[in-house]
């Protein structure tokens, strides 16, 4: 589904943005006709996705930040990635509303035990805010970041103690 945000089509709410990877949000519209200049000749539309796939890539990048998503999309990303053929989801954890010229995002992370929380917040808020602009031409209004979970460096030796115990 093609969202075009002009003001004479309303809005899809947040909740049909969420449901529909398909959505795109008109960023430019151009004029037609050879008069006018070759670079302004039709639109621009990106889709919701691409926005979410550009915020998890650039949080995941920052040093601190264990993994995103809740509990439960967490184990479900763990068992995607040990099917062969699973790839792991840059988007889980991540949550947008993209307007006609603005987005909003909501990040869930988990940082890593003993890392300034604040610092690592901002850090993410930086570079995601840097990245979506950047990439996408789209202002940020706003990268909402909710700490779920610390990562405990005695996690990593719990799971590969009961892996060898597995095999």
């Amino acid at each position: 589904m093609t969202t075009d945000l002009s003001p004479a089509v309303p809005a899809a709410s947040s909740t049909e943005k969420n449901q529909n990877a398909q959505n795109t949000t008109t960023l430019s519209g151009g004029g037609t006709g050879p008069a006018e200049p070759a670079a302004t000749r039709g639109k621009t539309a990106i889709a919701d996705l691409v926005v979410v796939k550009i915020a998890g890539t650039a949080a995941r990048d920052i040093p601190g930040v264990h993994d995103m998503g809740g509990g439960l999309s967490r184990t479900l990303g763990a068992v995607r990635n040990r099917v062969p053929g699973g790839r792991p989801n840059v988007g889980r954890g991540v949550k947008v509303e993209v307007g006609e010229r603005q987005t909003a995002i909501d990040l869930d992370l988990v940082v890593e035990y003993g890392v300034p929380i604040t610092d690592v917040a901002r850090d993410v808020r930086e570079n995601v805010i840097a990245a979506v602009e950047r990439i996408t031409g789209l202002e940020v209004v706003e990268v909402n970041i909710a700490v779920n979970d610390v990562h405990l460096p005695e996690d990593d030796d719990a799971d590969s103690a009961s892996e060898a115990r597995v095999a």
